[in-house]
């Protein structure tokens, strides 16, 4: 499992919490560009500071797939470094 995700209505999600909407923004804007390296996009929410990812892999039927542990990852590695 990927660190700090959980299973929530077979998707994977976790949300984020951010000082303000620029800094959440700032976060949203690299978690695009990483869904576009990976061709896998996410389902999401953003209000204010917080930012709420799901993942899931459409195109295998709704379920969570590799796909979906690897962007998790990547995007955990935009706030850890």
């Amino acid at each position: 499992m990927t660190s700090n995700w959980t299973i929530e209505n077979q998707m994977l999600y976790k949300h984020f919490n951010f000082q303000d909407f620029t800094k959440a923004f700032g976060f949203m804007t690299q978690v695009a560009f990483l869904a576009e390296k990976h061709q896998h996009h996410p389902t999401w929410k953003n209000t204010y500071g917080k930012v709420e990812i799901w993942l899931t892999t459409h195109d295998a039927g709704h379920i969570i797939t590799e796909k979906d542990h690897a962007l998790a990852k990547d995007i955990d590695q935009i706030l850890n470094g």
